[in-house]
């Protein structure tokens, strides 16, 4: 616990004068500590917890004076970039079928997987400091030591690959004014099944400026050196990134939830779940599909055609070509009137429709039903 707290106070690079003003109990280092690094080891496997623990460093930390490796790891969820469309990255229900979370970072770049057998390290520095070159150099370069019969490079783009093939590694960045940090995955032993099922896209017809991820094939380091242990990699890691920018820190075990250590930090999880930043943070797109119909009362089946427009994860607008042939251009209608101004998700547009449904009493009943599971089915 003192380390933790000797860490925390370095970490805040407090003063006695700064901590009288704060209250904060962690004991003071002195400012020839303070110009060292630090390595965290977070002790939470929640994603929002600890997205929120790299922005409260980021707010919080002078980065000027210190780099900060954050090390960390979650229970199986999919993060999206800041910039993403979370209808086109990820099959949303799939995921709610598998219990998996969906998180929108603040960072940039693509989409990932995240489960036990993923490692993910955060980089913080200045934003003069600023090098994902170098920080990606402190995992290929570990790997290189622990296993030298692996052929392991990074790219133009910043990824890293296995055997100049299977990526084992993405990275995203944010810059703020004066501070930075890189992310990067490392696939350690991640369940690849699940990867493939969760990150297609569960919305068909989707037109979008959105980042697009750009699918890469995969590996686990496993895969190729399967006597290698989480534990021996984390060590590797921390050695390396000592070695490469002259720091001789050693792992500090931090708990993200803990609000004496990180003030403010739940706040900052609690926005990361809500919906408002998930989904509604989506760049504006318009959804274009075929819905094909049937009702077997009698036998009978055709094709609708749905456009709908999206802004901030809701329905803007919302057209329905059903033919009249099928359905009275009414009840079409409705239905598009009534999902105007609802979240684009299928719960809320089903409450949403439930009462015009309990009013339709007519023949027209179970088609009706049919076209709003088409349409619900299209939001994922």
């Amino acid at each position: 616990m003192l380390q933790l707290r000797r860490s925390l106070a370095l970490l805040r690079g407090e003063t006695g004068n700064q901590r009288a003003r704060t209250g904060s109990t962690f004991p003071f280092l002195d400012s020839a500590d303070s110009s060292s690094g630090l390595v965290l080891q977070s002790q939470s496997t929640d994603v929002y917890q600890n997205l929120a623990l790299e922005d409260w460093i980021d707010a919080h930390v002078d980065l000027q004076r210190r780099g900060i490796l954050l090390l960390w790891r979650n229970r199986p969820a999919v993060v999206i970039g800041r910039h993403q469309n979370p209808w086109s990255e990820c099959n949303l229900p799939a995921m709610r079928k598998m219990g998996i979370a969906l998180a929108r970072r603040r960072s940039g770049g693509g989409t990932v997987f995240h489960d036990h057998g993923n490692l993910n390290m955060t980089f913080f520095a200045s934003k003069k400091a600023y090098d994902r070159k170098r920080n990606l150099k402190v995992v290929t370069e570990a790997l290189r030591r622990l296993r030298p019969n692996l052929d392991i490079r990074a790219t133009d783009r910043f990824d890293i690959l296995l055997n100049g093939h299977y990526k084992i590694s993405g990275t995203a960045s944010r810059l703020s004014r004066k501070s930075s940090y890189h992310h990067c995955t490392l696939l350690h032993s991640a369940d690849r099944s699940a990867l493939s099922t969760v990150l297609r896209p569960s919305c068909p017809g989707i037109q979008s400026n959105a980042t697009p991820s750009i699918p890469s094939p995969v590996a686990n380091l496993t895969d190729h050196a399967p006597s290698l242990v989480l534990e021996e990699l984390l060590e590797a890691l921390v050695q390396q990134y000592n070695t490469e920018f002259g720091f001789s820190s050693a792992r500090t075990l931090v708990d993200p939830s803990d609000e004496s250590a990180f003030t403010g930090v739940g706040a900052m999880a609690a926005e990361l779940r809500s919906w408002d930043w998930t989904f509604g943070r989506t760049p504006k797109f318009r959804v274009e599909t075929l819905l094909e119909l049937r009702d077997e009362q009698p036998p009978a089946r055709c094709s609708a055609q749905l456009q709908v427009e999206v802004k901030a994860g809701r329905v803007e607008s919302c057209r329905l070509d059903v033919p009249a042939s099928w359905m009275p251009l009414r009840l079409s209608g409705q239905l598009s009137d009534v999902l105007v101004g609802e979240r684009f998700c299928p719960h809320r547009a089903a409450a949403a429709v439930t009462a015009m449904l309990r009013a339709e009493k007519g023949q027209f009943h179970s088609r009706l039903h049919n076209l709003c599971e088409a349409v619900l089915a299209v939001m994922g």
